[in-house]
């Protein structure tokens, strides 16, 4: 299984990977508790992109493609707006309370904890977020 999707940078395209995703969940028959981690991690990731980015006002395409051997499911997300790793980014702790945290970095502490591989590369002017998941 092979699907991709192309999205602008807004924040209204994010119910467009939300059906995305729905739809590869129910085509695999994965379970109703997977399928809403994998919204949450794809959400997570593509509202990244398009909040953070592209500089205001700039109008760009971010891809998420889907594939499936079966066993893995992997996803990735490629845009060609600043090169940011999310991957470098220490993990948040999830033990501060939340009055108490810096803005950001919770969105990819829940991703690798659903998630059981997340890698990046930028290659050609693209950031490559490759997000895995055993099915």
């Amino acid at each position: 299984m092979k699907k991709e999707i192309k999205i602008k940078n807004h924040v209204e395209e994010l119910e467009r990977v939300n059906q995305f995703v729905e739809e590869i969940g129910e085509e695999m028959g994965l379970s109703m508790e997977l399928q809403m981690n994998l919204n949450l991690v794809m959400e997570e990731m593509v509202s990244n992109v398009i909040f953070y980015a592209y500089p205001e006002g700039t109008e760009a395409d971010i891809e998420l493609v889907a594939e499936s051997n079966g066993k893995e499911l992997t996803f990735v997300l490629s845009d060609r707006g600043r090169e940011f790793d999310p991957t470098a980014k220490e993990d948040a702790d999830p033990d501060v309370n939340p009055m108490d945290r810096d803005i950001g970095g919770m969105g990819i502490y829940i991703v690798k904890n659903i998630m059981n591989q997340v890698t990046y590369q930028r290659l050609e002017g693209k950031n490559l977020l490759t997000m895995k998941k055993e099915i």
